[in-house]
């Protein structure tokens, strides 16, 4: 099976190329190999491949500048998924995609399940459902996995963000009112290899799945988590009896954040028969590579 992964140097997208290397010849692209913000760059990129199976972990992913470059965000995240979902069909290919749970706008008390109706909050989240959206009006064989809070010991994310102040400063204040499950990049890519090696997008039929890691917590817990399991070096300043909670109203963004955004497993247990680790035991895993 000839396997194409998208977003090659992103966080899921490397860890990707590792975890389904067992199960086919990985082609990895990069923004240089297949550009989403030009068409013709993916058009060409599928049809000289001819895959068995794409994996589109390529996005635009910075929430807030999304709300200053619109185009550009739903360019990337929503025009080119139902692109590649129409190369995808032409040449017998399956896809998956990952999107977000900021599709919701975290005013329900319980954990979304992918029946829920969408209300995205900004910009992010209003591109990433309009890819699900033209992902799933091509007919493409498809399986959407939506996940939460990325993070990894490459790229930019909360971790990173986190230890990198944890040398600048001597206290930081994090918001406590906004919940979800901190996912580790390398559980999103050997979970959705035990998919593929339990069956091709399209074989049970097209839809969305929730994939995140098991438990919640808020930024504040997820950055004490952080402070706790890493060990502090000669340059660390910041301790974990310095983080402040503040509630989002201290701390405005440009992009409006759902205050709940914690997603349901039942349908990844029951239809795939697959349980997501803990957030904190997939952090504890993590941090032991840094």
């Amino acid at each position: 099976m000839k396997i194409l992964v998208t977003g090659a140097r992103g966080q899921v997208g490397w860890e990707l190329q590792r975890t389904l290397a067992p199960l086919g010849e990985i082609v990895a692209f990069d923004r240089t190999h297949m550009d989403l913000a030009d068409p013709d760059s993916v058009r060409r990129a599928i049809r000289d491949t001819r895959p068995n199976l794409i994996v589109n972990a390529a996005a635009y992913t910075a929430v807030d500048r999304a709300e200053s470059e619109r185009e550009l965000a739903h360019q990337i995240n929503a025009v080119a998924p139902g692109l590649v979902a129409e190369e995808a069909k032409r040449v017998d290919s399956a896809l998956i995609h990952y999107s977000t749970d900021y599709v919701f706008d975290g005013e329900k008390p319980e954990p979304y399940l992918e029946s829920d109706t969408p209300r995205p909050l900004n910009v992010y989240g209003a591109s990433k459902l309009a890819g699900e959206q033209a992902i799933q009006q091509t007919g493409a064989r498809h399986l959407i996995l939506r996940t939460s809070w990325v993070y990894g010991t490459r790229g930019n994310n909360f971790l990173l963000t986190i230890l990198r102040l944890a040398k600048q400063r001597d206290d930081l204040s994090v918001v406590n009112d906004q919940f979800g499950a901190p996912t580790w990049s390398r559980m999103i890519a050997q979970a959705t290899a035990l998919l593929v090696a339990r069956g091709m997008p399209g074989e049970q039929g097209n839809g969305i799945c929730n994939l995140t890691a098991g438990g919640q917590t808020s930024w504040y817990g997820f950055a004490r988590a952080i402070l706790e399991l890493v060990p502090a070096d000669a340059e660390r300043r910041l301790e974990p009896s310095k983080l402040a909670a503040i509630p989002s109203a201290q701390y405005p963004t440009p992009a409006r954040r759902p205050r709940n955004s914690v997603l349901s497993h039942t349908q990844l247990e029951s239809a795939f028969r697959l349980t997501m680790p803990d957030w904190k035991f997939s952090l504890r895993l993590c941090t032991q590579e840094l």
